[in-house]
């Protein structure tokens, strides 16, 4: 080949190369479409629910509202905890109204059932809502990211902390679908690895409104801590059953492995004082924090949740990641995801693993004595960081292919 052809061949080839880039770097259909699917009516409404959304809108009006002149549109929908509703709601988003991220995604079982036909189309999801660390684990795809918290660090957290101080004994009462299995799980083998024992358990279907045979159980059992594997309006009951049966009286301790700010608000201080927990952020912990807040509460007319700040945090740093890729490419998109750090009003040391779980630090928190306490949201001590490189499943442990292979 003379030298005139190979330069015409080279060329062309970078002509091609230029125009298969420019064909994947542009946003389709002239717009960027996020859906918010989450539960608005039920059990974990007030955890994500329409405050999460609201969050999702505060972030796409910080935003400015488009990408490079290309307008956000905003579509939600009530999951009702279905695995089926979730998926042939996203089926829908996605063959009907060319949805690009759907973000929310609370009960864990509505998740992997999403994140499958995200994978199917291409598309991505943020999580923020669920639980489970299989999400990242055994159900990890290319197509999601875990945002804000999961099992992991809540029982390397909380349980860690109560076998600490002497709580050896636990009885398990297990929300009776994948969070509550995988959170037991975590629990589980925390306990056992600090010397601690699992001396019953009990599973309860979701949602449940009657804990009485449950507590009762977990007080036949002698011991010393009950330890709650489930969530929201399930945690709320299962305290209050707990409170009225007398079996912190009596001498158990209850350990709240998933509580949320606003199920210690509904419960009230008296109930909750002294409660150890771990959260992902909390809404006065720094000035950053209370910032963001104070706009949020204004709009709402209530402190957010962890999961209410996530979605607007992983929002924003989507948003970002369109606008520097000039794409909504969900591989072009989650690449730039990956290689940028996230240190905002929500994460520290946060990034994004090749499982798709953002990392970041989580603390530990225990709850205000009414007397402690000096304004209706001011619920939380923070006693201490759990590093984001602790707080995690090890990905040497990670069941994951996108790590094994």
């Amino acid at each position: 080949m003379t030298l005139t052809k190979k330069c015409l061949a080279s060329s062309i080839a970078l002509a091609t190369a230029l125009a298969a880039g420019g064909a994947q770097a542009e946003i389709s259909d002239d717009a960027v479409r996020i859906g918010y699917l989450a539960d608005m009516s039920g059990t974990y409404r007030d955890l994500a629910g329409p405050g999460g959304l609201a969050a999702l809108e505060m972030a796409v009006e910080d935003f400015g509202g488009s990408v490079g002149g290309t307008p956000i549109e905003i579509f939600s929908a009530d999951d009702r905890n279905s695995a089926d509703v979730g998926a042939n709601t996203v089926r829908e988003w996605v063959d009907q109204r060319n949805v690009d991220m759907v973000a929310g995604m609370v009960a864990s079982s509505v998740t992997i059932a999403v994140t499958q036909v995200l994978e199917q189309h291409d598309k991505l999801g943020l999580v923020s809502g669920s639980a489970a660390s299989s999400i990242t684990d055994e159900h990890c795809t290319p197509n999601h990211i875990h945002w804000v918290y999961d099992t992991y660090p809540l029982a390397n957290g909380t349980a860690r902390a109560v076998v600490d101080q002497g709580g050896s004994d636990w009885f398990m009462l297990t929300a009776d679908y994948a969070f509550g299995h995988a959170l037991e799980g975590d629990v589980e083998k925390v306990v056992t690895e600090n010397g601690g024992n699992i001396v019953g358990r009990v599973r309860h279907p979701f949602p449940t409104s009657d804990f009485s045979s449950y507590i009762l159980q977990a007080q036949g059992s002698g011991a010393q801590i009950v330890g709650l594997a489930n969530a929201g309006a399930d945690t709320v009951n299962a305290i209050n059953t707990a409170s009225q049966f007398g079996l912190t009286q009596s001498g158990q301790q209850l350990a709240g492995l998933l509580v949320f700010l606003n199920d210690v608000h509904a419960m009230g201080l008296d109930a909750t004082q002294g409660l150890l927990l771990t959260t992902g952020w909390y809404w006065n912990m720094d000035d950053q924090a209370r910032a963001w807040s104070e706009r949020y509460y204004e709009r709402v007319g209530r402190m957010p949740t962890m999961v209410q700040a996530g979605i607007y945090s992983s929002t924003m740093h989507y948003l970002n990641a369109v606008e520097a890729t000039g794409s909504d490419d969900t591989a072009t998109v989650r690449e730039h995801m990956m290689s940028q750090p996230i240190h905002d009003f929500f994460a520290r040391n946060g990034h994004i693993r090749a499982d798709g779980r953002m990392v970041h630090d989580m603390y530990l928190a225990q709850v205000k004595t009414p007397q402690q306490s000096e304004g209706e949201w001011d619920l939380y001590h923070i006693l201490a960081t759990i590093p984001a490189d602790q707080a995690y499943r090890p990905l040497a442990e990670s069941q994951c292919d996108l790590v094994q292979n």
